[in-house]
């Protein structure tokens, strides 16, 4: 995960990171990590809030990290 504290935002270092991972999507959700999780399940995201401001980051695990370069679904700019 990048450097989360201090805030980008507000500058605290007051930040919450989610204790399990969670889902990217899939269902009835648009999945924003296609092709990065395992094929019967979406990839997970690791959410870090700001106590301060309230800013909320999405961050990909190492596991999609690692997929990424690789996948068709994804084109590096």
């Amino acid at each position: 995960m990048s450097r989360v504290s201090p805030c980008s935002n507000c500058g605290s270092t007051n930040q919450y990171r989610s204790r399990k991972p969670v889902s990217s999507g899939g269902g009835h959700a648009p999945v924003f990590l296609p092709g990065l999780g395992p094929w019967y399940s979406a990839e997970k995201f690791e959410i870090v809030v700001c106590g301060a401001c309230g800013l909320t980051r999405f961050f990909a695990r190492n596991e999609a990290l690692e997929k990424l370069a690789g996948s068709e679904k994804w084109e590096r700019i």
